[in-house]
Formats: structure tokens, sequence, C-alpha cells
């Protein structure tokens, strides 16, 4: 189907302006429901249009007093021709349930059989629900009344206005909504409501999961109310939709998304076993950053989505930023620092990298792919770097300044520049034409002379952009100085690239005692990848495990794993500094994202040998950490899942799984016992027989996708050839189940087993992605790469497929941006080589 270009949303945003939706839907039916809406709306008189509906059947369409033919459908465009000033268009249809996640998602809980439906409209799916005009800046008022089994609950954007009968859910006008953001659930939803500072609060999920919300209600409401706390602090405009309903549903593609009123959550996040404080943060965060949306996104909306940073990058900002001072999740910027960060750095550096806020976005489907890294994290990195120059009392000033000016309206990067300027008094456009609009990282080094006494002549730190994007930026950093006396200094630099040109003296340092350590960009203030001068990066092993700031131990830990992605640091000298650092690293924040971060490089930058040598390091590791760790805490859990997934003593998790020898305080409960069969089975110490007995064991949704997930990590060609024919061409398995396959077929052990996986991918992947969504065929054609093929006959495979014309834009970049990984990895191997031949 065509995507909407920005050319079309442009022209048809100047002809129309919609006044309302009047939505009534009927879901009592069998694998179809009935959609009816009437829109209303005013038009340049005689002008024509089309309206987007994505029906399985059109039934009937009315404009004014004519009836058109449903035949007049092309795809999902339905033209309008001979408009009134005053228009009302009602169209009638038939509409498919998904199993994608998007439009209408229809899920049927394994675990008692009851069915749950919950409607996501994004990015242009709200066509898969009632006739729109879908796009961003043509916001209206829904009216929603639904109609469904009685025995079911139904909650949507607006608050419920009257239940005339069983069944039948009426709903009051919500104010003006992007489409994107309309949504609904349906089902026999368990439903757990509170309500804070005058605003009506709900949670609901599936009735399998009870027990797991009623565990974490108190968390989950004491969360969302300090975020709202905080936000009507920063904000003068309070929560403008009326209630705040989070919805946790299932088999959702996103982390959740910000529908205003009724947010809705993956349920992952409803954790039904033991779990660490980490993945309570990231909760936390999530909640936050879907509140954060309710000002950007849903109060004032971007026009089109070449602004999608004024939605993502402000919400994981602010998200972070709202969960660290209010929550008791004080922690959340060291996470941002490594993890969130790791993934901006990594998707800017790729062939596909973009301007946080690109000049154009040519269609809607290239607006998906911009849901990166770039545009979350490093947008948010841009914002906290802007807060430090322009302070934060002129900086929420220029906020709130935003929102009175186009409230429940729309809005551009010019339009809040504007007030952004206005409260501080600065011009921002060479700001903004740097850090928004150019792509691409700078690097920060330290260059430091020390003279024969000991102490400084000079230190300055050098920023250099790469020769495809050759912009300096102007940055506000701190540098901090660690002495061997243990004292810690920190001076803070502003870097001009107009003045300094990319080489900037810290002054007052000449004469001063050299430090240990010099870390550039400690706080964490800016967005810049950051190399250490060579006595610093020599000093690392000693001085990281005694560095008392967390955050400064995780820019100094970014520094090292960017600098190993890089080629830069050898990844068997990663794995020694994991072995002297981990042990001792407090923060269970830090022990689980180094592990995570630094798995990848393990194996795919080392030689088969080496990575079995390297993985036995990391294993000894976590049982060190294991060893000392609080019983029941969470770096407890964290050692074990880190020695669970390095691990090959397949006796030593065997027995875990069996209840033998299991460290005190550690629960092998239903999410352990699935992370030690994986790993078993990979092993080729269980099979098929112990995956259908667990999944027995486990008849939830969750455990449906472990299982899935273990099936196709069985090293047995009939189970390969199985899961690739579900990766490939299966559309009837939900999204969530096709993905868990994908996600697991490649193993590094299995690199025998799989070799001739490598070639059928780039042969069959084009045709599959056209089976599929757009949103899922990015995700599996992503999870399916032959990321352990490392090889040049992959990229030259890669090479094969990007030549063709008939790659779609997601499995495009998918394979550009998997290829550049694939080079990074073959040239550490390289260099590892030479090293070891001289």
């Amino acid at each position: 189907m065509p995507s909407l270009t920005r050319v079309e949303a442009t022209a048809r945003g100047a002809m129309i302006t919609v006044l309302s939706y009047q939505v009534d839907l009927d879901l009592t039916g069998g694998e179809r429901f009935r959609s009816q809406v009437t829109v209303r709306f005013r038009a340049a008189a005689s002008a024509e249009t089309f309206v987007e509906v994505k029906p399985a059947r059109l039934l009937a369409v009315r404009l004014n007093d004519r009836d058109l033919d449903p035949g007049a459908l092309t795809e999902n465009r339905l033209p309008l021709t001979g408009l009134d000033e005053e228009n009302t268009l009602f169209v009638e249809a038939e509409m498919a349930y998904s199993n994608t996640g998007e439009g209408v998602h229809r899920f049927v809980d394994p675990a008692d059989g009851a069915t749950y439906l919950y409607a996501m409209s994004f990015l242009d799916d709200v066509q898969r629900i009632f006739a729109a005009f879908d796009q961003p800046d043509l916001k209206a008022p829904v009216t929603l009344s639904v109609t469904a089994p009685p025995e079911w609950t139904v909650a949507a954007n607006g608050q419920l206005a009257d239940q005339p009968s069983p069944g039948r859910w009426e709903f009051a006008p919500t104010a003006p909504l992007a489409t994107y953001l309309v949504s609904f659930v349906a089902g026999p939803w368990h439903v757990r409501s509170d309500s804070h500072d005058g605003i009506p609060l709900a949670v609901y999920c599936r009735r399998s999961l009870a027990e797991h919300l009623d565990a974490d209600l108190a968390e989950i409401m004491t969360v969302t109310k300090q975020c709202l706390d905080r936000f009507h602090e920063m904000f003068d405009e309070r929560y403008p939709f009326g209630k705040y309903d989070q919805a946790f549903v299932p088999e959702f593609n996103a982390g959740a998304m910000e529908n205003p009123g009724l947010v809705t959550i993956r349920d992952d996040y409803l954790f039904r076993s033991a779990v660490t404080d980490s993945q309570r943060e990231l909760r936390a965060t999530v909640i936050a950053h879907e509140m954060a949306h309710m000002w950007f996104g849903d109060l004032v909306t971007m026009r089109w989505w070449d602004d999608l940073w004024l939605n993502e990058s402000f919400a994981e900002y602010l998200g972070t930023r709202v969960a660290a001072e209010a929550t008791r999740f004080d922690r959340a910027w060291v996470t941002f620092a490594l993890r969130r960060k790791a993934w901006g750095y990594a998707a800017d550096q790729r062939p596909s990298t973009h301007p946080v806020a690109p000049h154009e976005v040519r269609d809607a489907a290239e607006g998906l792919l911009n849901f990166d890294g770039i545009s979350y994290a490093k947008g948010a990195s841009v914002l906290r770097q802007l807060v430090a120059w322009l302070g934060d009392e002129a900086f929420l000033t220029g906020l709130n300044a935003h929102f009175a000016a186009h409230r429940f309206g729309n809005a551009t990067l010019a339009d809040l520049l504007d007030s952004l300027a206005a409260a501080s008094g600065r011009d921002l456009r060479d700001w903004s034409a740097r850090w928004l609009r150019q792509a691409q990282v700078n690097t920060l080094r330290v260059a430091a002379s020390v003279a024969a006494d000991g102490r400084y002549a000079e230190v300055a730190v050098v920023q250099t952009a790469p020769a495809s994007h050759p912009v300096l930026r102007p940055h506000r950093i701190g540098v901090g100085r660690y002495l061997a006396d243990g004292t810690v200094l920190r001076d803070e630099v502003d870097l001009d690239p107009e003045t300094d040109r990319g080489r900037t003296v810290l002054s007052g340092l000449s004469g001063q005692p050299a430090a240990r350590l010099l870390l550039p960009n400690e706080g964490d203030l800016t967005f810049a990848k950051v190399r250490l001068d060579p006595a610093s990066a020599e000093a690392v092993p000693l001085v990281l495990p005694d560095l008392a700031d967390p955050l400064a131990r995780a820019v100094l830990w970014g520094a090292v794993l960017d600098a190993a992605t890089d080629g830069q640091w050898p990844v068997a000298d990663l794995v020694r500094l994991l072995a002297v650092a981990l042990p001792a690293e407090p923060e269970v924040i830090i022990v689980e994202d180094v592990l995570k971060l630094s798995r990848p490089l393990v194996d795919r930058y080392l030689e088969p040998a080496d990575r079995d040598a390297a993985l036995a390091v990391v294993a000894r590791t976590c049982a060190q950490l294991l060893a000392t760790a609080p019983a029941g805490s969470s770096a407890q859990l964290a050692a074990a899942r880190g020695l669970i997934a390095a691990g090959s003593d397949g006796d030593l998790l065997t027995g875990w799984l069996a209840g033998r020898d299991v460290p005190d305080g550690l629960l092998v409960d239903a999410e352990l016992r699935w992370a030690l069969l994986r790993r078993l089975v990979v092993l080729g110490a269980a099979g098929a027989a112990e995956i259908d007995t667990a999944a027995a064991a486990d008849p939830s949704a969750a455990g449906a996708e472990r299982a899935a997930g273990c099936r196709a990590a069985l090293p047995e060609v009939a189970a390969k050839e199985a899961a690739w024919e579900i990766v490939t061409r299966n559309t009837d398995l939900s999204n969530r189940l096709v993905e868990a396959t994908a996600g697991a077929f490649w193993q590094p052990e299995q690199a025998e087993l799989t070799a001739v996986y490598v070639d059928r991918y780039f042969a069959e992947m084009p045709a599959a992605a056209l089976r599929r969504t757009p949103w899922v065929a990015d995700e599996v054609a992503s999870l399916a790469y032959p990321r352990y093929a490392v090889a040049q006959s992959t990229r030259e495979l890669a090479a094969a497929l990007l030549a063709r014309d008939d790659v779609s834009p997601g499995l495009r970049r998918v394979v550009t941006d998997a290829d550049d990984d694939l080079r990074r990895a073959l040239l550490a191997r390289t260099v590892a080589a030479a090293v070891v031949a001289t």
C-alpha cells in the first residue's frame, strides 16, 4: 500500500480541517469486527482529496448526501471529490483483527483461553480500525462507542460517559488527538483503580497476570504518582487528558505507546519471576517516558515525521530525568550513560545514520525507520547538553511557552527553537544546525604533556569528526582528574569550534600534579565518543574498580566498550578488565550492562577458540560475583544469569535446573528455568523432550515464546528447517512467536549446522519481508540476520542483495547496518591476527 508522503500530507493539511470523528465498533463477531465512522470536516469548496482505510471489506460510503462506490477504494485510499465547505463522511467496513501488534491485535491467552483486544494506531494503522485522514497534523476530537461481549471490560482514550446496556460502552469526546494516538482495550481485564491529585488512575492486565500486577501494584502506582507530581512541578500545564490509565497488553511490538488517557505497555513489564533492580528501573523509566509524551507528542504534536525528535528525544530525556529525580531509581542516568547511549552511538556511526532532526522525511514509511537510537538516545543526549548550556530555568521557561503557544495543536523544530531562544536570550540557529541537522558523532580526546617533575605542561581536549561528516560542535563537558592519592577534581570546559578550531586548552592545569586518569565527559553531559590518553588507558584496570562515582564508572566503561567496538581496544583486554573490575562493582546496572554489551564483541570479534577461552573467563567472573553476592539480591540474580549465558558446564546447569546445588537465595523460577534450558539446548545437553515438558509446565504466553526460542536453538537439522520455515514463511503465528524463533536461530556454537542458511537468508528474506507488515518484517529480518557468520563471503552476499531493486526500505536498512557490524568484526579479527603474527 502507498505510504503517505510529506507532499501529500502538506497539500491535504492545507485543504481540509477535521472537526470530529464519531466511531462505533462492534466487537461481537468472529474473525472480523464492524467499524462505522462519521467524520466531519471543512474543505475548500469543490476540493478533491482522499481518506485512508484498510478494510477486509468496505461496506458503505456516504459523503454528505451522496452514496459513493466502495469499489472506488484503491489499496488504502478512497477518493473524495466535489467537497463542500462543511462535509460529513460516513464509512462502514468490516475490519480484520491482526496478530502483528498493529491495528486491533487479537490475543487468545493460552493460560486460560480468554480473548483480549487492544488497538495500536501508530504509525499509519488507525486505518485498520476506522477510516481517517491519517496524518499527525489533522487532529480532532474522537468520540468512541464499542459493542463488546457483556462480560468484557472496555477502556479508551476518553472517559466512560455511559453504559446503556451490558456490553455497550460509550466514551466522552476526547481532546483533539492525532490519529496515531487513538486506542482502546477490550476483554476480561483485571483492573486496579486509584486516583492522585484529582486524576483518576487505573491499571489493566490479563486475568492470568493478575497476581503479578497485584504484587507490584504499589510500586507501579507510586512511580506513576511521583512522576505526575514532578511533571506538574516542571510544567505550567497540568496533565491535560483527564484520566490516566495504563494497560499492560500482550504481544506488544514497542516498549509502550503514549495514547493519551490510555497508555499501552508491553506486559513483559509485569514480572512473573524474580528481576533485578535495573529491570524495575527500566519499568519506571518507561512509565515516566510515556507520561512525558502527554506534553511532547500528545498536547503538542509534531507536524510531520521529520520532527519525530520533538516526541521521542524529549520523552527519552525527560523520562530518564524524572525517574532519577522523582523515584527511588536515582541511578537512571547511569543506565542511560551505558545502555541507552551505546544504542545511540552505534546507530549514529552506521551507514544509515541521519540527523536528529532530518531536513526531510519523504513519507510515513521512512519515518518508521527513524525510530532508532538517534531519535531516542542521541536526541535525549543533545537535550541534556542543551540544558547544560542554556541552564535549566531558561530551558523549562521555553518549554512552557512552547506548550502555551501550541496547546492541542502542532509544532515544528523552528517553533520550539523560537520559544527557547526567547526564554534564554540565545540564538540557537548555529547550535541546532550543528547538533540537530548534522549526523554522526564527534570524538573527544585528551592530549596531556607532563614535565619531568610529574606536573602538567599542558592539557587539552581535542575534538575530531569523521571525514564523511566533518562538523565540529559546541560541547560543555566535565574533565575528571583522578590523582594518585585518591583526590578527584573536575574541570568544566566549553569546547567552541568557532574559536578553538577543535583543540581547547584547559586553563589553570599547567603546573598541576599529573593525574592517574583523565576522564573527558565526566558527568556525561554531551554526546561524544571518548578516547583516553595513553597514560589513562594504561591505568584503567587499576583505577576503574576504585572510582566512587557510578556515573564516572559508566562513562569509563562506555569509553572502553566503544574503543573495543572500533577495534582500538582488544577484546581479550576487555575481557581481562571485566574479570578485574566487575567483582568489585556494586551497581547491578553496570554489571548487567557490561556483560550485555561485551557479549556481542566476544561472540563476533574473536575467533572460535579465543571466544571459548573468553567465555570461560566471563563465566568464572560471574561465578566469583555469585559467590559474594547477598542471598536473594539483584546482584546474585545478575551474576547467575551471566554465568548461565556464558557457561559451558552442563552438569552445573542441569543440576540447577533440577534444583540441586542452587546457591542460597537464588530462586529457580519460571524465567530462570527457561534460561537454563535454553543454554543447555545450545550446548546439546537438552532436547525437544525437555522443551515439551517445560512448555507443558508453563502454559503461559511467555512460556510459549521461551519454548519457541528453545526449539529454534536446537542443534538439529530438522529443528533448524522448521524454525526457518517460521521465520521466512509463517504468517499464522503472532509477531512475538516469530521474533522469538528468529532471535534464537543463530548460535555461535552451531556455525557448521547453520552455514547453509547464510546463503538462504539473502536469497529468501526479500520475499519474506513482503509477507509481513513493515514493523514486524524489519524486526524479524534484523533478528534473523546471520550475525555470527563473520566472513567476507557474508559481506559479498549482503552486497549482492543491496544491489537488487526489489528490497524493501526496511530490509535494505537492516542489511546495510548488519553488514557494517560484520565489517567491524572482520577488521577486529584482522588486527588481532596481525598482532599475534608480530
